[in-house]
């Protein structure tokens, strides 16, 4: 998993068949203290709770298809949590 802001919302025109009423997001990657990290990637909100400005956990790849309610649909990304709180003490390397 890895930590992002969401930074924008994408409204599709066309949805592939198992994606109805998911919403789609554009996420900030960050480094665990909070810097930009990479480009922006574009997630599916397997939560359908997150906003602009919030702090997400998302995954990628095969295991973001799989955090939908219909697997295996062809997305990317996906986000998988809402970080409430990051604390840091005790991390190593990060």
């Amino acid at each position: 998993m890895k930590l992002g802001r969401i930074i924008g919302t994408v409204v599709p025109c066309v949805r592939y068949a198992g994606l109805e009423g998911v919403p789609f997001l554009i996420v900030q990657p960050l480094t665990s203290t909070g810097e930009r990290k990479g480009k922006t990637v574009v997630a599916a909100d397997s939560t359908k709770m997150a906003g602009p400005g919030e702090l997400v956990l998302f995954e990628g790849g095969a295991e973001a298809a799989l955090a939908l309610d219909e697997s295996f649909v062809p997305v990317d990304h996906s986000v998988v949590g809402i970080v409430d709180q990051v604390n840091r003490e005790g991390w190593k390397n990060q």
